[in-house]
């Protein structure tokens, strides 16, 4: 597995390409703009983008999705809770449009041979996900290094946060993980350091 991160946007959000080296397939995690950036990866490293994995639905994760769905002509996966509908808008950006995919707790989906397993990770959005593949994590704004995602967003709650954090810290052994900004970390460095995992476990 080569796992590629791109920041990308003002926000810097981390988009991340994970390739399957045997059969040069790949994922696209989070598409949050710059669709020129990932496609020129994508095409100069003769990839095949099987799939679009979205994190949750925040602007910052997914303004590049159109871009990036017309040029690979990958399906585009989200959780359910983090659409929208013209009578249920939100702070969320991704409109529940035809063709967008929808999975949920413990679908999985194979790239190649790579397998990710979709865990629900709610609190910073209501529809927020963590995306496991063998020993690594993608934890969207859910878990960072040292920190987590904030929670003063409409469909935002500190408690269900909590309870998410204290899930992931309770997978058995240690894992890479991926957020959705800055940089990467263990998930043993965050139950040692992370106040905010601390809590949630302590709690």
């Amino acid at each position: 597995m080569l796992i590629k991160t791109l920041p990308v946007g003002y926000l810097e959000t981390n988009c991340y390409i994970v390739t399957d080296e045997t059969t040069q397939a790949c994922v696209i995690i989070d598409p949050g703009a710059d669709s020129n950036t990932i496609l020129d990866y994508v095409e100069a490293n003769g990839l095949k983008p099987e799939a679009i994995f979205l994190t949750h639905g925040h602007f910052d994760h997914c303004l590049a999705l159109g871009a990036v769905i017309e040029e690979t002509n990958a399906p585009a996966y989200v959780n359910i809770l983090d659409t929208h509908t013209e009578e249920r808008r939100t702070q969320l950006k991704l409109k529940d449009f035809d063709g967008l995919r929808k999975y949920s707790e413990d679908d999985l989906i194979k790239i190649g041979n790579l397998e990710f397993t979709v865990l629900e990770t709610p609190g910073h959005s209501p529809g927020s996900v963590t995306l496991m593949c063998e020993s690594v994590l993608f934890t969207g704004d859910t878990l960072f290094r040292g920190s987590c995602g904030r929670t003063d967003f409409d469909g935002g709650d500190t408690i269900v946060l909590l309870a998410s954090l204290k899930r992931l810290a309770s997978l058995g052994g240690d894992f890479e993980v991926y957020p959705g900004h800055a940089e990467s970390t263990t998930l043993q460095r965050e139950r040692s350091f992370n106040s905010y995992i601390k809590h949630a476990v302590g709690g």
